[in-house]
C-alpha cells in the first residue's frame, strides 16, 4: 500500500524522534542499579578516598549504590581502559586526573585516545601541590632556589613519585620555565620519595599537600611556594611559585568521566548531582582537609579544561623527554 506523503512524513518523523524519547525516559529513571565508579589506584591513596565520598555522596543522593572499583596498573590506563570499552549506558564510570591528561603523550603505545574516546561529566576537586625542600637546603625562597640552581646546572635532584606523575612534571614544568637543570629521580611512590627528601639525598620534592604537611608542621621540611594560580585559603601567608615565575601553574584536579556515546540526559543529570554535593559547606570542608578545593564545571567547561590541560603537559613531557610503555609498568 503506498502511503499520501504527508503520512509518510510524519512517520518518518516520528520515527527520528523516537530515540530522543526513549533516552529522556532513560534518563528519568536513571539510575535503576548499581553503577561502578573505575578508580585507577590502589585503595587508600589521595584519588581512592575522594572518589569513596563521592561515590558515598551519590548514592545518598540517588538511592543506589555507586561503588568504587580499583583497577590499579598501567598509571591508570588499565582502569581507563576498562571504561573506555564499557557499555555507554551510564553504569560504568572512571574517576579521572592529571594523569590521565599526562598519559596521553607519555604513553606511546595507548589503544585510545583519552579527549576522543571519553565524555567529561563533572569535575570534582582542584589541588595545589607544594614545592618543599630539606631544611639544610641553602635556599628559602624560590627565587634563591632559582638563584642556586642557575649557579649549579645539575646538582639538584628533584624527587618524584613516580616517572609521568603530576609531581615529576610539575618540576619539569618549572625547569622549562625557569631555564635550570633539576636531576629528576623518581621513587615508587611518594612516601618513598618524602624518605629520601628528609634524609637529604635528594634537595626538592613538589608533593601533594596532604603527605607533607606533617613533616612541615614539625620543621622537618621547608616550603618554598605552593604551584596553585593564587593564594590559598588553607594557607594564606604562603607565596605561589607563580608570584615569581609569571604563568606558572600545576595543580592537580579530579574528575568523574564516562564512555563516550553516553546520554546526554544521564551526563547532565549526573552533573548536577556532583555539583549540588560540591556546593554544600560540609563537602568543601571535607575537600579542604583532602588538600584541595571544589572544581564545579558543566560538562563542557570540563572537557574544554581537560582538552587544555591535555595540550599543556604534552609540552612539558615532550620537553622532558619523558617516555612511557604500558609493558614498562
Amino acid at each position: 500500500m503506498k502511503l499520501p506523503r504527508r503520512r509518510f512524513l510524519h512517520l518518518a518523523t516520528g520515527a527520528v524522534a523516537l530515540p530522543a524519547v526513549l533516552r529522556i525516559a532513560v534518563a528519568q529513571s536513571y539510575p535503576t542499579r548499581p553503577i561502578r565508579l573505575i578508580v585507577g589506584f590502589p585503595a587508600g591513596g589521595a584519588a581512592d578516598i575522594m572518589a569513596r565520598l563521592i561515590a558515598q555522596w551519590l548514592s545518598s543522593r540517588f538511592g543506589q549504590q555507586f561503588f568504587v572499583e580499583n583497577r590499579p596498573g598501567a598509571a591508570t590506563n588499565i582502569a581507563t581502559e576498562a571504561v573506555v570499552r564499557a557499555v555507554a549506558d551510564g553504569y560504568t564510570l572512571l574517576y579521572a586526573g592529571t594523569t590521565n591528561a599526562i598519559n596521553a603523550t607519555l604513553y606511546e603505545n595507548l589503544s585510545f585516545d583519552f579527549t576522543r574516546d571519553i565524555a567529561p561529566v563533572a569535575s570534582t576537586i582542584r589541588a595545589p601541590l607544594i614545592m618543599v625542600v630539606n631544611p639544610s637546603f641553602a635556599s628559602t625562597t624560590v627565587p634563591e632556589f632559582i638563584a642556586y640552581a642557575k649557579a649549579n646546572p645539575g646538582q639538584i635532584n628533584m624527587a618524584s613519585a613516580g616517572n609521568g606523575t603530576p609531581g615529576h612534571l610539575a618540576g619539569e614544568l618549572f625547569n622549562m620555565m625557569t631555564g635550570v637543570n633539576m636531576v629528576h629521580v623518581p621513587y615508587r611512590g611518594g612516601a618513598a620519595a618524602l624518605i629520601d627528601l628528609l634524609n637529604g639525598h635528594v634537595q626538592v620534592y613538589f608533593s601533594v599537600l596532604p603527605d607533607s604537611m606533617t613533616y612541615l608542621r614539625a620543621g622537618k621540611l621547608r616550603a618554598l611556594a605552593l604551584t596553585a594560580p593564587g593564594r590559598w585559603e588553607a594557607l594564606p601567608d604562603m607565596p605561589t611559585v607563580g608570584d615569581f615565575v609569571p604563568g606558572y601553574e600545576a595543580s592537580a584536579w579530579q574528575g568523574i568521566c564516562a564512555p563516550k556515546d553516553t546520554a546526554i540526559e544521564i551526563i547532565d543529570k549526573l552533573n548536577k548531582e556532583i555539583n549540588t554535593i560540591l556546593s554544600d559547606h560540609e563537602a568543601g570542608k571535607r575537600l579542604s582537609d583532602l588538600g584541595g578545593v571544589p572544581m564545579p564545571m558543566t560538562p563542557t567547561e570540563f572537557g574544554k579544561f581537560i582538552v587544555a590541560e591535555t595540550g599543556k603537559w604534552e609540552k612539558v613531557v615532550r620537553f622532558s623527554g619523558a617516555k612511557a610503555k604500558l609493558n614498562d609498568n
